[in-house]
Parts: structure tokens; C-alpha cells; sequence
């Protein structure tokens, strides 16, 4: 997207080119990249990758798609490695002597080996990766949903709504700013 809208006609979003609903929808797209706590990058680091997979394999060991899994459910759903990420970690720990892989079951299971076990040891007074993210990502995540939900009730209003349902909502949105930065002020 270059941030260009087409002129006339339907732009693609479902509103005209350059009416109040076309405005509401870039409005509604600026608030979710802005409270997306991620900064919009959906990655994360080599070493997050590396130091999650020894966590992981610290408690028990694993096969690779239970550490993907393992991984998204204790972020909450924030962070989801992709198999190109975790399975060449693995792959690297392995080549540095740090966990052994053994056929159980027809999957490949990964443990830690001594060393291994002293290097998540020593790692283990940092918060996990996935901990890291999440505990700021989900008042965000509240956040943004309800903003979300608010633009798509305001552009509903600005396609269907009377002259006077529309300057009521106009009223309605000035006091919820209001309000919204009157909670800033509260420190």
C-alpha cells in the first residue's frame, strides 16, 4: 500500500473514494497500527528464537512442532515462530552440542544435553521471550479491539445514520475523547 487512495468509484475498503466512510477507514487503519504493541513487526529476534527453544527444552523434552506450539500458547496467541525459524535453531544447538535429537515415535524429539542445561541455567533469571511481549500485549490488544470496534460503529453511522443521529454521535465521540485523555491526566 502506498497510502494513495484511487480516485472515484469504490476504492476497495467497501466505501466510495473520498466520502465520510473512506475517511473512517483510514482513520480505523491509523488506530490499529498505532496500538499495535508490536510496532507492526511481526518477527523476533535470532536469539529470542534460541533462548525460548532452551526454556522449553529445560522443562521436558520436545519434538518441533510442540515447541511452535508451546511457544504461541504461552504468548497468548502474540508470537508464533515459524517452522524456518525454529527448526534451523534446533539444527544450531545441536551443532554447538547443546541438545541431542532422538527418533520417538517417528518425530524427532530434542533434549538438552549437560552443556545445554547449564546454558538455559543460565539464562533462566531472564523473563522467557514470550513473557517479555505478553504482558504488555494484552492490555493493547483490549485496547485496540475497542477502538476498532468504535470506528466500525462510527462508520456504520456515517453511511446510514440521519443528519441528527450524526452530529449526536459527533457529541458522543467529543466526550469520549475527552474523557480518554482526562484518564492521562489522573497520574
Amino acid at each position: 500500500m502506498n497510502g494513495q487512495r484511487p480516485s472515484g468509484g469504490f476504492s476497495g475498503t467497501g466505501f466510495p473514494g473520498d466520502g465520510p466512510g473512506q475517511l473512517l477507514w483510514e482513520a480505523m487503519s491509523q488506530l490499529r497500527s498505532s496500538l499495535d504493541p508490536r510496532g507492526g513487526a511481526s518477527r523476533m529476534a535470532r536469539g529470542d528464537v534460541r533462548q525460548a527453544v532452551l526454556a522449553l527444552l529445560a522443562e521436558e523434552p520436545m519434538h518441533g512442532y510442540q515447541i511452535i506450539r508451546e511457544i504461541e500458547e504461552r504468548s497468548g496467541g502474540s508470537w508464533k515462530p515459524s517452522a524456518g525459524s525454529v527448526y534451523p535453531t534446533l539444527q544450531l544447538l545441536a551443532d554447538e552440542g547443546l541438545i541431542t535429537a532422538e527418533e520417538l515415535r517417528g518425530r524427532k524429539t530434542y533434549s538438552l544435553t549437560e552443556s545445554g542445561r547449564a546454558e538455559a541455567e543460565a539464562g533462566a533469571d531472564r523473563p522467557a521471550p514470550w513473557e517479555s511481549g505478553t504482558r504488555s500485549a494484552a492490555p493493547h490488544a483490549a485496547l485496540s479491539k475497542a477502538g476498532i470496534e468504535l470506528a466500525s460503529a462510527a462508520a456504520q453511522l456515517g453511511r446510514t445514520g440521519t443528519p441528527e443521529q450524526l452530529e449526536q454521535a459527533v457529541r458522543e465521540l467529543d466526550d469520549t475523547r475527552r474523557r480518554l485523555y482526562s484518564i492521562l491526566a489522573q497520574d
